[in-house]
């Protein structure tokens, strides 16, 4: 995207070193915003940060710490004064059947994408600026009822209520809060999280492309396209809504997969 319909915008993109929050600081910095990036591992941050060339710049936090996510907004406050997106992408979640729900389990995936989401947004509002636009990491696993993705799809649909919540408790600041609503994209996760291999990934490529009616899986750029819409002036009459990018896959193919 090479339009600088974001020029002079600073976002923040929490878990942005690695698959669909890499692909969104991407997009966001091609489309002229400076674009802080947040993770767990320095090291991946680093090699991010390579990729991503100038107009960037990484901190290491973890955003199921409230105390974490205060000292971001501190380092965004001092050195940019006041932020325009947030896009709260940081989460992931593997399957697992219903009698294999542990504790540690529940309380890891609800930390991360829900909670983390919800204390993103609140240590940033402090610097975010009139007008800006927040946008939420859900999924289409929300509704589709997938085997094994119980407790993740509960966190994604609670992302989704957050969106709704959230439009009318910041109208007054005219901060527009959507959700992105991502379909199949193969990223690093189907590996690390989800443990799969390189010809399991292919596999189910191979498999759920049938189902999509744009005859393809998604990727981070895709993803990141559409962030940057939901950020841009284009998108300034749309709130609260849930922008589903998968292809048609729900629409048309809702519970076959």
């Amino acid at each position: 995207m090479e339009s600088q319909v974001l020029k002079g915008k600073v976002a923040l993109v929490t878990g942005g070193n690695s698959g669909i929050g890499f692909g969104a600081a991407k997009s966001l910095v091609e489309a002229g915003a400076f674009v802080y990036i947040t993770g767990r591992r320095m090291p991946q941050l680093d090699t991010a940060l390579t990729a991503l060339g100038e107009n960037v710049r990484a901190i290491q936090a973890d955003v199921t710490s409230k105390e974490a996510m205060e000292q971001v907004a501190a380092i965004i406050k001092e050195e940019k004064g006041a932020l325009d997106i947030v896009f709260a992408n940081a989460g992931g979640g593997n399957p697992i059947p219903l009698e294999e729900v542990t504790e540690e389990y529940f309380d890891k995936t609800f930390n991360v994408n829900v909670k983390g989401v919800v204390f993103t947004v609140q240590s940033m509002l402090p610097i975010l600026k009139n007008g800006s636009s927040i946008i939420l990491n859900a999924s289409i696993t929300a509704y589709m009822g997938l085997p094994g993705f119980g407790i993740y799809a509960a966190t994604k649909a609670a992302v989704r209520s957050l969106a709704r919540s959230w439009t009318t408790d910041l109208k007054d600041k005219r901060i527009r809060v959507n959700a992105l609503s991502p379909g199949v994209v193969p990223t690093e996760g189907y590996r690390t999280e989800q443990g799969m291999t390189e010809q399991q990934v292919q596999d189910y490529i191979d498999r759920v492309t049938t189902e999509i009616p744009a005859g393809r899986v998604g990727t981070a750029e895709d993803m990141g396209n559409a962030v940057v819409f939901l950020a841009s002036e284009a998108s300034s009459f749309i709130t609260g809504i849930e922008l589903t990018v998968d292809g048609g896959q729900t629409m048309v193919y809702a519970g076959k997969n």
